[in-house]
C-alpha cells in the first residue's frame, strides 16, 4: 500500500541534524513497510514560515470575494502549507529541543496550520473538532540532556506541546523517537544508535 509521507525538518544545521538523520530512519523503515510510499519534504529551515502578523490573520478571515490583492498573496503560504498536510498520510516531524521548547520556526509552521474551519472548528457545543483526521504522525526530537524521565522529565515542553497541538487538530496517533543525552558522557556515545533502535512503524 502506497503512502504519502510529508516530512518536516525544522533544525537548521542541515545535514548535521540529529532529528533529520532520525526522521531519515523513520522514513526508511516506512518505505520497507510500505514500498510505494512518496516523501514530500519541507524544509522549514530553508523556507521560513512568517510569524502571524494583521496581514496574514486578516486575510484568514476575509471573505474570498473582499481579499485584496496583498492578502491573497499572504494567504497562500498558508494554504500551501496546509494542502500538503491533508494529501499526506503520515507526518514525520523532525522538533529538536531548543530552550526546552520547539524551534520558533516549527512554531511558525504550526501556527499557519491552525486554521479555524479548515483544520480545527468548533462543534455545536462549543468543542474544538480536527479536521486532519486518520493520519499518522511520527515525532523525532534530540536533545542534549535527557528529558523523557528522570530530574528534568518536567522541563520537557516539546513533547506535550505537540501532542496537544496535533490532537488539536485531529493528529491523534502519534509517535515519539528520541535522541537524547546527546552532551552527557557515557550516553552521547550511543543516544543516536538508540534512538534508531527505538523505531516502530505501524
Amino acid at each position: 500500500m502506497a503512502k504519502n509521507v510529508l516530512h518536516i525538518i525544522s533544525s537548521p544545521r542541515g545535514e548535521a541534524s540529529v532529528t533529520r538523520k532520525l526522521g531519515d530512519e523513520i522514513i526508511g523503515k516506512i518505505k520497507a513497510k510500505y514500498p510505494d510510499t512518496v516523501v514530500k519534504e519541507r524544509d522549514l529551515a530553508a523556507e521560513v514560515f512568517p510569524h502571524l502578523d494583521e496581514l496574514q490573520i486578516g486575510s484568514w478571515f476575509a471573505p474570498d470575494a473582499a481579499r485584496t490583492p496583498v492578502q491573497i498573496e499572504a494567504i497562500q503560504v498558508s494554504d500551501q502549507a496546509i494542502r500538503e498536510m491533508q494529501e499526506a498520510d503520515i507526518y514525520v516531524i523532525g522538533a529538536p529541543f531548543y530552550n526546552f521548547a520547539i524551534p520558533s520556526t516549527l512554531k511558525a509552521y504550526l501556527d499557519h496550520i491552525a486554521r479555524p474551519g479548515i483544520t480545527f472548528r468548533y462543534n455545536e457545543e462549543g468543542k474544538p473538532e480536527g479536521l486532519l483526521k486518520n493520519k499518522k504522525a511520527y515525532i523525532a526530537t534530540a536533545s542534549s540532556g535527557v528529558y523523557s524521565e528522570g530530574p528534568f522529565q518536567s522541563f520537557d515542553y516539546v513533547s506535550p506541546y505537540l501532542k496537544f497541538m496535533l490532537g488539536f487538530l485531529g493528529i491523534t496517533d502519534i509517535s515519539f523517537f528520541r535522541a537524547e543525552g546527546l552532551r552527557i558522557e557515557g550516553v552521547k556515545e550511543t543516544a543516536f544508535e538508540k534512538s534508531v533502535q527505538s523505531i516502530s512503524i505501524v
